[in-house]
């Protein structure tokens, strides 16, 4: 069985850099989340362990750990994200990696019973604006002059 679905995997430099350039950040003692809105509906996940994380063992395992625990959080579809293992994420067992990613979908609006979600629309975890830079923000407030 596949840890994570294709269509569930964010692939592809191009879509990677403009996550990193516009995408909004959340950030745990074990975990960072790059996200921005991707139009489809589903999300996609891309889940990265440096070398300072680890060896090549010690990655592996806390990407197969951050893939189970991705697929057990139900998130919010038309979102795409990074996950970012730091430095302390080759120590920390399931359960820890599992809970950081957990507090960071509810923090972010992901996580389908954050308050943000109840409190928003089902479909967009908070609104698009917050996930646009900061020129596009200034050009629409032109423009709505």
């Amino acid at each position: 069985p596949s840890l994570m679905q294709r269509q569930h995997r964010l692939t592809g430099d191009a879509r990677i850099n403009r996550i990193h350039r516009q995408g909004r950040s959340a950030a745990n003692r074990l975990l960072v989340f790059r996200l921005l809105p991707n139009e489809l509906e589903r999300s996609r996940f891309c889940i990265v362990a440096a070398k300072r994380v680890g060896n090549a063992v010690v990655r592996n395992r806390v990407k197969r750990r951050l893939r189970a625990a991705v697929r057990s959080a139900p998130c919010h579809p038309g979102w795409d994200t990074i996950i970012m293992a730091r430095r302390g994420a080759g120590e920390a067992d399931y359960h820890h990696l599992e809970q950081a990613v957990r507090n960071l979908m509810r923090r972010t609006g992901l996580d389908v019973q954050s308050p943000a979600a109840k409190s928003g629309s089902a479909a967009e975890p908070q609104s698009a604006a917050a996930t646009r830079p900061a020129a596009s923000k200034a050009a629409k407030a032109k423009a709505a002059e």
